[in-house]
């Protein structure tokens, strides 16, 4: 079956599937209009790419990527000690006055009005493409060391679930008039990193977190429906079938969401000593670690829990991972290493965009929905728009919900991977 499924995919690419079986461009504009996408089109944002990555809202827009997206993932909310949502950084979120030049419209912000910064920016992306919707994503790998003690009793869970609508969904922002900051958010997602299982050093972790994810999602569910019933809830979930078992009761989580992304990337990364694929469709067979990741393997992992095809919308991601140090007779594929490569923001990650532009010998095994770079000396494992069309034609075989990006500002100024997964899925 396995033989059979990597045959399919790489006719599927090698035949253009993109070109066949979608809409007409006035469909594609009628569905954008409505949010009556087949296909879950993710991507996050993140909230402070506006600083020295100088990326804005408004490059969405000028890329052409809002148009072929139906879900923008705001990057990151807080949950505090005390057990509330919080914005780690107003002024990103609400206070930053933006210029004409970089606002969406072309119209820069009145010093006196009170919503601006990311937020108006979205709000005005979204008059702009009326289906595309905005969730706030809560937690992430440095902002989730509080949702354990968060959810740890009902009440608890009560008071983080009212904090989290109140502030996002209701717009009630701090030092501003009351729902100033309402009609952003169309929901919420939860990127807890990781129930029961470690995540970022510090992180709090409790064997019952499992439970309480479970508990607070139908909490949280429940006050965003009485507030917005059409309001969206949805859930970033790990790739490592254990972190899967310790931390989420699987379906009873998907019958609260509406979706829920997969980490479909970091499978492999410089934390290893050698190099490996960072993200590969399916499994590799002469992946020599003791446990072979791959999307599909998750996938396979998550549905015989009891998750729902077309509720498992695939992470994908705009970066590589990459080593230094490698020797290697060969492609330099599971070759040792002497640590991570130099990067633009940090050692061993750098965006696509860099990367397609990186000197060096490419290599591509379609028997596993993967590319890397070898120029005798560093590896990057990363994807580019030819393994997204496979994935994206794995996504479609397989009845799943779409793909998610992480995350927009590392795709090139034409979206050129955001452009490759909405040519298949829509």
């Amino acid at each position: 079956m396995r033989r059979l499924l990597k045959k399919t995919l790489i006719v599927a690419v090698a035949t253009g599937l993109a070109a066949t079986a979608v809409p007409s461009a006035a469909q594609a504009e009628t569905q954008g209009r409505t949010g009556h996408d087949r296909y879950k089109r993710v991507a996050y944002f993140i909230q402070w790419g506006v600083y020295g990555r100088n990326y804005q809202v408004k490059d969405m827009e000028t890329s052409g990527a809002a148009g072929k997206l139906t879900h923008i993932n705001y990057a990151f909310g807080f949950v505090s000690p005390e057990g509330t949502c919080y914005s780690a950084d107003p002024w990103a979120d609400w206070q930053r006055g933006i210029p004409a030049e970089q606002s969406v419209d072309g119209v820069a912000d009145a010093e006196d009005q009170a919503l601006k910064g990311n937020l108006n920016q979205l709000k005005k992306l979204k008059a702009k493409h009326p289906g595309l919707k905005v969730l706030i994503s809560l937690g992430g790998w440095t902002g989730s060391k509080h949702f354990s003690d968060a959810v740890l009793t009902p009440e608890a869970r009560t008071q983080l679930a009212a904090s989290c609508v109140d502030l996002w969904l209701k717009g009630n922002l701090p030092g501003l008039p009351p729902g100033a900051g309402a009609g952003v958010f169309d929901g919420i997602d939860l990127d807890w990193e990781w129930p029961g299982s470690e995540g970022n050093e510090g992180n709090v972790i409790r064997p019952e977190d499992k439970q309480n994810f479970t508990l607070f999602t139908a909490e949280l569910r429940r006050q965003m429906k009485a507030f917005d019933r059409d309001s969206e809830l949805t859930a970033f979930l790990p790739a490592a079938a254990t972190k899967i078992d310790a931390g989420f009761e699987v379906r009873k989580v998907f019958d609260q969401l509406d979706f829920a992304t997969v980490q479909g990337y970091d499978l492999h990364g410089t934390w290893e000593n050698q190099t490996g694929h960072q993200a590969n469709l399916l499994t590799d067979r002469r992946d020599p670690n003791p446990v072979r990741y791959s999307v599909d393997q998750t996938v396979r992992d998550l549905v015989s829990r009891g998750a729902p095809k077309r509720k498992i919308v695939v992470g994908v991601p705009a970066y590589g991972q990459g080593w230094t140090g490698v020797k290697s007779k060969g492609n330099g594929l599971y070759a040792p290493a002497t640590g991570p490569a130099p990067g633009t923001w940090a050692a061993g990650t750098e965006d696509y965009k860099i990367l397609a532009k990186k000197p060096g010998k490419r290599y591509r095994d379609l028997l596993t929905g993967t590319v890397w770079l070898y120029d005798g000396n560093e590896f990057w494992s990363y994807d580019d728009p030819a393994v997204l069309l496979q994935k994206a034609a794995y996504i479609r075989l397989k009845g799943l919900g779409g793909s998610m990006m992480w995350s927009i500002d590392q795709d090139d100024a034409r979206a050129s991977l955001t452009s490759a997964l909405y040519s298949v899925l829509r």
